[in-house]
């Protein structure tokens, strides 16, 4: 994939969207609702007539997360802005853990995700992914002063140590693939659960997307985040890029969003203005020339 060799990178919240892309969420609703099942291409003819949205999210910051009674992140201030522009004024997001988004995304739970999840092929045979929003290494959690002199998932696996990964998501695999083994893989289902595996000394490290890590070392004087690295799969260095997801089914409206969303990524300042507030960097706008369909085929 040659856009990485040149650059050395989850309740129910109610919400409506405002100018810039904000979320105004009233308040932390007690249980999920169903979105029916209502057919390939209907989708988007569905939220226009509605206008709402339901989207699902994993509480992993800076990417979608519930903050101050709003659904705040990456993913749902671009999907908010798109949405909108599409004549869909109102979102719910739907909150799940992270190896369940697109289980519940294709049972009908709601209608995508915007939880910055990356495009994967073996995700991609799944669901279908949008065009990239962003793009990231990989980084490690350590203790303040990484004692271990960690810097790379070989280098966990030199050492021989536990290290915390997401539930779902694609750290796991590229740490075995680095000869990280099975046993010493800790599983977590949310972001703050890997944070607490540091405290309490259950791992020594936690890997994520550099952006997570920032957000979450900011808070915590007891740990700390390495330079970020690229991880290989097989041999294949992999790009670390993420996007919204929809079902296979729904190709009207991935195609509307991905009209959209490429009228918001040509206006650069505008689109790094609704993600700046999360971490995120010029850096971490995806090359012009980067694409799922490349990404899909790994």
């Amino acid at each position: 994939m040659t856009a990485q060799k040149n650059w050395s990178r989850r309740d129910l919240l109610r919400g409506t969207l405002l100018a810039g892309g904000a979320l105004a969420v009233p308040g932390l609703l007690a249980a999920c609702s169903k979105t029916p099942d209502t057919g390939a291409g209907n989708t988007l003819d569905r939220i226009k007539k509605d206008g709402k949205v339901k989207v699902g999210f994993a509480a992993e910051a800076p990417y979608g997360f519930e903050q101050d009674g709003k659904l705040a992140g990456e993913a749902p201030a671009i999907a908010a802005e798109v949405y909108k522009a599409l004549g869909v004024g109102e979102m719910e997001g739907v909150l799940v853990e992270f190896g369940q988004l697109i289980p519940a995304l294709t049972s009908g739970q709601f209608d995508a995700v915007a939880a910055g999840m990356f495009i994967t092929p073996e995700r991609c045979g799944q669901a279908a992914f949008a065009e990239p929003e962003y793009i990231s290494t990989a980084g490690l959690l350590v203790p303040k002063g990484n004692p271990k002199g960690l810097t790379d998932y070989k280098s966990v696996a030199e050492a021989g140590i536990k290290l915390a990964v997401m539930s779902g998501a694609a750290e796991a695999a590229n740490a075995k693939d680095a000869g990280v083994s099975e046993d010493n893989l800790v599983t977590v289902d949310k972001q703050p659960d890997g944070l607490s595996a540091i405290l309490a000394g259950d791992a020594d490290a936690f890997t994520l997307t550099t952006p997570s890590l920032r957000w979450m070392a900011k808070d915590s004087a007891d740990v700390e985040v390495t330079e970020g690295f690229v991880p290989t799969l097989k041999g294949v260095p992999q790009t670390g890029a993420g996007a919204a997801v929809f079902r296979s089914a729904d190709t009207s409206l991935l195609e509307a969003f991905n009209a959209e969303l490429a009228k918001l990524k040509a206006d650069s300042a505008r689109y790094l203005a609704l993600i700046e507030p999360f971490g995120f960097t010029q850096a971490e706008i995806p090359p012009a020339d980067l694409t799922t369909a490349e990404l899909c085929k790994g």
